[in-house]
């Protein structure tokens, strides 16, 4: 068998192979609003661009397909800034990112911003839920403006009313990144980008208080007409 010969022949078998002979159970998950054939190509690509995730999707392809079903159940592309797939070690994990959070919460329809912001030190920052609706955060945008303290999180419904407001502090922070799989590694998001797993972790607060799901929206849809 020729050189070429052997590559298909790994390429065939390899996990790229493996999400497209699995395209009808992802199928079967993902939203209408998403392609399958399109979905499985985002898929493919991720897995070609990253070698070091490819040989562990190759090793452990379950833990793979549990992290692809994963982010078609929540309506993600894969390998973005919505659902990342790392490589922890032996197996392959799905993270939602801060934007699938802020996304699903637009794709329930009831939203029409979402503010979300980490606070560093030497940011200003007021916030009195006795007497004010949302917190005042000033920034110096050109300045040093020192460790990541805290973060917040509220949004605005389409009728102009605001959420209840997050707030989680450096101790809160901690304590999620703690209970986070390997978070002390190298290739672990909340060493790569810590800003977005702050953000995200204080958009996952303010789930229980919006909307975040096309379910919602089905049911409102059939309130009106009953």
């Amino acid at each position: 068998m020729s050189e070429i010969s052997n590559a298909i022949a790994r390429r065939d078998n390899g996990p790229g192979a493996m999400v497209q002979q699995y395209r009808a159970d992802f199928a079967m998950v993902l939203p209408q609003h998403i392609k399958a054939d399109t979905w499985v190509r985002l898929a493919q690509g991720t897995l070609r661009r990253d070698k070091n995730l490819a040989r562990v999707a190759a090793s452990n392809p379950g833990s793979l397909m549990a992290a692809l079903l994963e982010c078609a159940r929540l309506g993600h592309e894969p390998g973005t800034e919505a659902f990342y797939l790392v490589p922890f070690g032996s197996e392959v994990q799905g993270i939602e990112g801060y934007q699938g959070v802020v996304e699903r919460i637009y794709r329930a329809g009831a939203v029409a911003t979402v503010k979300a912001e980490v606070v560093r030190e030497r940011d200003h920052f007021e916030y009195d839920p006795a007497e004010m609706d949302k917190p005042v955060h000033r920034v110096d945008w050109f300045g040093d403006r020192g460790p990541i303290i805290g973060a917040y999180a509220y949004a605005q419904f389409h009728g102009g009313e605001t959420s209840r407001v997050v707030v989680i502090n450096r101790e809160y922070i901690a304590k999620v990144k703690k209970e986070s799989k390997g978070s002390d590694k190298p290739s672990s998001p909340w060493v790569k980008w810590e800003e977005q797993m702050v953000l995200k972790t204080v958009a996952k607060r303010l789930e229980p208080w919006v909307p975040t799901s096309n379910e919602w929206r089905r049911e409102q849809l059939r309130a009106t007409r009953s």
